[in-house]
């Protein structure tokens, strides 16, 4: 998640949204609220360089984030606060649902979250009324200061994430930039250790079959279902659809099949270096199963030259031994916070957060990112 700059008045209500009125007012009593359009992009970018985050600045990067149409999710997803001359902050969402118990609920991640130094208040004013756009805000990590913030807010710790990595190529540290040469042959050797101790894949008869866009609904995927225990975030063609045309990294859908049954998928995406598994899901209860849907993950990863790893999120205890037995190690650790509506008690089950529901399934800097 973005840092925002200079947060202070996190007591202030969000003001409703107002015109600019008349010069020598201040910021505070004359900013509002709008929904940004693609005649912000250069503000846009220009704010965040301000607050000392390195923004995509790539005009099809910024309209597939901000403003390509979704038919799953069809209201704005950028929002501007502005004093009627300039920009004062900005933030993004990366809409969703999940379902806990009998109960759907609409979630959103908010990104891409800046305010201008001088703007005191401006991102947490915004950042409040665009948590109730929708009945829950999800947050993922964030810096120290950032979380520090959050129960001003309303966030509430909930959950953990436990990130893992997996060597597809102890060369490939070397396709990166290196930050430090004295750290290279440990890390280098770690990877090869990690790799020859790896398991060898075993699918169990499933094999992995890339997807189209325009095969998505034909095929009827198997989707995540609600589980006891468990909130499971939601998954339709139309989310697959969007992620799919993403220009920022490749990516890739792969349906999982066996004696000619559609039993699971996965998605990956390329950054420089590494794959990531963003989203997976198997309509089974088998542990083998499990397994195998990380294997062929692992395989078709593999595939792709010049990767030095694969990574994935697991914030389910009963999914995080199957990253173990498939030749994984942990290398993070995330908190999941939730901001709850007024008067609302946050889901006490398992939150099953993955990469695709956060912006974390894209993101790169271009430095050597790479967990191993």
């Amino acid at each position: 998640m973005a840092e925002f700059v200079k947060l202070s008045n996190v007591d202030e209500e969000p003001r409703a949204s107002v015109a600019p009125s008349e010069p020598g007012q201040s910021v505070a009593a004359r900013d509002w609220v709008r929904p940004s359009t693609p005649e912000d992009a250069a503000a846009i970018v220009d704010l965040m360089m301000a607050a000392g985050l390195e923004p995509h600045s790539d005009p099809r990067h910024l309209h597939w984030k901000y403003w390509q149409p979704r038919l799953d999710y069809p209201e704005p997803r950028s929002f501007v606060m502005t004093d009627g001359r300039r920009l004062l902050a900005h933030l993004a969402v990366v809409p969703g649902a999940f379902r806990y118990g009998d109960t759907r609920v609409r979630v959103t991640h908010m990104i891409d979250w800046a305010a201008r130094r001088e703007a005191a208040g401006a991102g947490i004013r915004l950042a409040k009324q665009v948590a109730r756009m929708s009945d829950f805000a999800l947050a993922t990590g964030g810096s120290d200061h950032t979380r520090r913030i959050f129960p001003m807010i309303g966030y509430v710790e909930c959950g953990r994430i436990s990130g893992y990595a997996r060597t597809l190529s102890a060369l490939g540290i070397l396709h990166r930039p290196i930050p430090s040469r004295w750290k290279l042959l440990p890390r280098m050797a770690r990877s090869l250790l990690w790799s020859l101790a790896a398991p060898r894949a075993d699918t169990k008869g499933w094999q992995a079959r890339r997807i189209g866009m325009d095969e998505i609904e034909r095929l009827n995927l198997p989707l995540p279902a609600p589980m006891p225990g468990k909130v499971i975030f939601e998954r339709t063609p139309a989310l697959f659809r969007h992620v799919l045309a993403c220009p920022i990294v490749p990516i890739e859908l792969y349906g999982l099949e066996r004696r000619g049954r559609m039993g699971g998928y996965f998605i990956l995406s390329y950054a420089p270096g590494q794959a990531r598994i963003i989203d997976m899901w198997i309509a089974s209860e088998d542990a083998a199963d499990w397994r195998a849907l990380v294997y062929s993950a692992v395989s078709q990863a593999r595939s792709r030259r010049g990767l030095a790893e694969l990574v994935v999120w697991s914030s389910d205890p009963s999914l995080s031994p199957i990253f173990d037995e498939c030749g994984f190690h942990e290398r993070l650790g995330l908190p999941i916070s939730l901001r709850p509506p007024p008067d609302t008690t946050i889901p006490h089950d398992i939150m099953r957060v993955q990469m695709l529901d956060s912006d974390a399934f894209y993101l790169y800097m271009g430095d050597n990112e790479l967990w191993v």
